[in-house]
């Protein structure tokens, strides 16, 4: 059987379809994974008091307007964390 002359354009698009010897591209750095986590919520005590003059009636509702300021600033920082948190 006789053989066909070998085409070089045949050849050449057989040798553009190999994988040419080169080194791959390089792949980026893998950023690092962070958890950021928002602190956990915990119960806002408030003091337990039983004022029998009006100063110390005054002085309890500073006490518990202290109590509730601090724990509303509590409950904003773990809703800022929680929306901003992905």
């Amino acid at each position: 059987m006789p053989r066909l002359p070998p085409l070089p354009g045949a050849a050449l698009l057989f040798l553009l379809t190999l994988p040419a010897c080169s080194t791959p591209p390089r792949q980026p750095a893998p950023r690092p994974l962070l958890l950021q986590r928002c602190p956990a919520v915990t119960a806002c005590p408030l003091p337990a008091l039983a004022p029998t003059t009006n100063q110390q009636l005054a002085d309890s509702w500073q006490q518990h307007r202290a109590a509730l300021e601090s724990c509303a600033a509590q409950i904003d920082h773990i809703i800022h964390c929680q929306q901003y948190t992905p």
